[in-house]
């Protein structure tokens, strides 16, 4: 089968029993940097030396149908540079291969940077949305935090040192200079940090520089006032463009937080008079 195996995100330490005695076993291993593989399991005093496929961004596509047939009659042992395969980072193309081709997947739980990071801030944990990475180009960048600004969930994002500031002042451009948000570098390693503020003040202090791995997490919007004659409006304007009532309902329903069953209820009454 395939096993998608958690590693450490940066303390050894963290690195699981279980991943270990899979390693020591291990006929073939996938990894995102073979290099980073091989110290790995040098870290942890492994001594089985496995076959080592590289399986990173640019050649997963490929690799899949080779790793898939492997995985058939031997376990491939899926390892990204840190933390759980798939998000994030490679995997993810190998899975849905190998459940398109009914090859087995199961996965070795273990550190992950999102989860550390969202238990660390201090902000809602009950529910949240996990956002990767924000694009590169500054204009696309704006577009999807426009495209968050009412998002209720606490969001997590990873970013670059070298983006971090101009993410930030994105952040307080889009989602209000007064929005809470974490910044997380370097967790579980020696020099970890963990600095909390809203979005302009946050931004002001990453101007100066920031090194190391960081993940981002932003509270969510705060619950608007909303008045129920002006969503039952909106539903029956939906409507009368062609929208579905159903449909209608539910759009207006995840814009206000107002439940989707009161507002058909309430448009059927209105259309009924």
């Amino acid at each position: 089968m395939i096993i998608l195996a958690a590693t450490p995100i940066g303390n050894l330490g963290d690195a699981s029993a279980r991943l270990v005695e899979v390693l020591s076993a291990a006929p073939i291993v996938a990894a995102e940097d073979t290099r980073v593989a091989q110290r790995l399991l040098a870290g942890l005093g492994v001594e089985n030396r496995p076959r080592l496929i590289a399986l990173h961004d640019h050649n997963e596509r490929d690799r899949a149908g080779e790793l898939v047939e492997l995985a058939r009659e031997q376990d491939v042992v899926v390892l990204s540079d840190a933390g759980m395969p798939t998000v994030s980072d490679p995997g993810f193309h190998l899975v849905e291969a190998a459940a398109a081709a009914g090859v087995g997947v199961t996965a070795l739980p273990g550190p992950s940077a999102v989860l550390t990071a969202l238990a660390v801030s201090g902000l809602p944990t009950d529910r949240f949305t996990f956002e990767g990475f924000l694009p590169r180009k500054p204009g696309e960048r704006l577009s999807a935090l426009r495209a968050l600004a009412a998002e209720p969930r606490t969001m997590v994002f990873f970013e670059s040192p070298n983006r971090i500031a101009a993410s930030l002042t994105a952040m307080a451009e889009e989602l209000g200079a007064d929005r809470r948000v974490v910044v997380c570098r370097e967790l579980t390693k020696l020099f970890e940090e963990v600095r909390r503020g809203t979005a302009a003040e946050l931004a002001a202090w990453a101007a100066e520089g920031v090194r190391g791995e960081i993940a981002v997490v932003v509270a969510g919007a705060p619950a608007r006032s909303v008045d129920p004659d002006s969503a039952l409006e909106q539903v029956l304007a939906l409507v009368a463009a062609g929208t579905r009532l159903k449909d209608a309902a539910a759009e207006v329903s995840e814009a206000t937080g107002l439940g989707r069953r009161d507002l058909y209820q309430a448009a059927l009454e209105r259309k009924g008079r």
